[in-house]
């Protein structure tokens, strides 16, 4: 980062909240100011007061704010001595430096704020190292600023060159840091992908949305879970999957991740991004919604905006408006749908509403893209005949003579394939119906 940070004790640290509209950004109904004061209550600080925000049609260069918004600025610090100025806006170095320089006070922009949430919260190696990385590439371009007191000795022998020496060293280091948090962040995405391959035979759901929308409550209600889910802002950064079984007997594996946000830093997206990539490479994307919160819309579109940001943009198949026993107008939930046309569940999470409709689509969704296949197994076989059992459901099974076992069988259409494709010579099947939506062309048959 790119200031030391202050040690945190049993007293919160006190926080005066400011920033700048400007024409481009949507409204929000607590005020321009409620997700920043959100951040900063996860963040584990205390907002001890707001400045107005200042609208504006651009950043001021040297200050993000006018001058005489500074001026108001300075007497609410005056006034009330907090420790930290959190602006709602990302802030150039020159503008970090100006501020707390005319201020005298520590300033921290969204950017930082969010990175601070996100130190606070990782919990496997993993996220800690994209966090890390997004901190390192997030101080990069401020180190300039941060040497500036060496640039102003001038004329003294050997002052001027030392200075821009270490300036120099401080860049090849945090290179060299970047570089390797890369390499760690390969290595342990390549052994993610393999066991994400080792899960080909079961159908996988991931649950996407706004931060704080319910995706892990959600997940504990539906699989008895006990994953941790609170009422604040960026509970959950790391991927967990767990077991879900439906109604009709059917194991699907669903996994939740880190949740969305407003104007979330760039950095903080590329950093994270093997992670969310992760969480759409899913056979059923599941968009959970606050139906309850009033920029439900705004979320919406915000969760939209990082899909479209990464590599390959996959929509969501199923919005899930949760909470909905929270909901005072139904006909709100109707509004937000606009012209989207993925299929819609409304539940609540907290209460056990509608998870069963939940169920019931997933489990449409699976039979979809199921085939209903006979496969004739030699007795001798019985591995073969284990692993048919153990990936599908067995809707007949009839014995020929003592050498065969024949099973009617309904499975996904890929495990069928990849169960063809692995079949010892003698084992033979036919599709008797076809996936009504395939994965891919099946090139399995007798």
């Amino acid at each position: 980062m790119s200031r030391a940070s202050t040690p945190t004790g049993s007293e919160r640290e006190r926080v005066l909240l400011c920033g700048v509209v400007f024409p481009d950004r949507s409204r929000e109904s607590g005020g321009p100011l409620a997700e920043a004061r959100g951040l900063v209550l996860a963040s584990g600080a205390n907002p001890v007061g707001e400045v107005p925000v200042q609208r504006r049609d651009r950043p001021h260069p040297g200050m993000l704010f006018g001058k005489g918004k500074v001026e108001e600025i300075k007497a609410e610090v005056e006034r009330l001595s907090p420790s930290a100025l959190v602006v709602d806006n990302d802030l150039t170095p020159a503008q970090v430096r100006n501020l707390e320089n005319e201020l005298g006070v520590r300033i921290v922009d969204r950017s930082e704020l969010i990175l601070d949430i996100f130190a606070t919260r990782a919990k496997t190696r993993q996220a800690h190292l994209q966090v890390e990385l997004a901190q390192v590439e997030y101080l990069l371009p401020r180190l300039r600023r941060m040497w500036t007191h060496l640039e102003r000795l001038d004329g003294g022998v050997g002052t001027r060159g030392p200075g821009e020496t270490q300036l120099e060293t401080d860049r090849r280091l945090l290179q060299k840091k970047v570089d390797d948090l890369r390499r760690q962040l390969k290595q342990i995405e390549k052994r993610k992908h393999r066991q994400v391959l080792t899960r080909a035979e079961e159908f996988t759901v991931g649950l996407i949305g706004y931060t704080n929308a319910g995706k892990s409550t959600l997940l504990n209600a539906l699989t008895g879970a006990d994953v941790f889910a609170e009422d604040m802002l960026f509970a959950t950064l790391d991927t967990r999957t767990r077991k879900w079984k439906l109604k009709q007997g059917h194991t699907v594996l669903i996994s939740d991740t880190v949740g969305f946000l407003q104007r979330l830093p760039h950095h903080l997206v590329a950093s994270f991004h093997a992670t969310l990539e992760e969480a759409l490479n899913v056979d059923l994307l599941i968009h959970v919604v606050d139906s309850a919160h009033p920029d439900a819309a705004l979320q919406m579109e915000a969760v939209e905006s990082v899909l479209d940001e990464l590599s390959e943009h996959r929509p969501a198949d199923v919005i899930v408006f949760n909470k909905v026993d929270l909901v005072e107008d139904p006909l709100r939930m109707q509004l937000l749908l606009a012209d989207r046309q993925m299929e819609v569940v409304h539940l609540s999470a907290g209460t056990g509403e509608g998870l069963d409709r939940l169920d019931r689509v997933v489990q449409a969704r699976i039979d979809a893209r199921s085939v209903v296949a006979s496969i004739r197994v030699p007795m001798a076989h019985g591995e073969v005949l284990a692993a048919i059992r153990k990936v599908s459901t067995v809707l007949e099974q009839t014995v020929e003579g003592d050498q065969f076992v024949c099973l009617k069988v309904r499975t996904l259409e890929r495990t069928y394939g990849n169960l063809m494709r692995r079949a010892p010579e003698g084992v033979t099947s036919k599709v008797l119906t076809p996936a009504l939506d395939p994965f891919t062309t099946s090139d399995s048959g007798e």
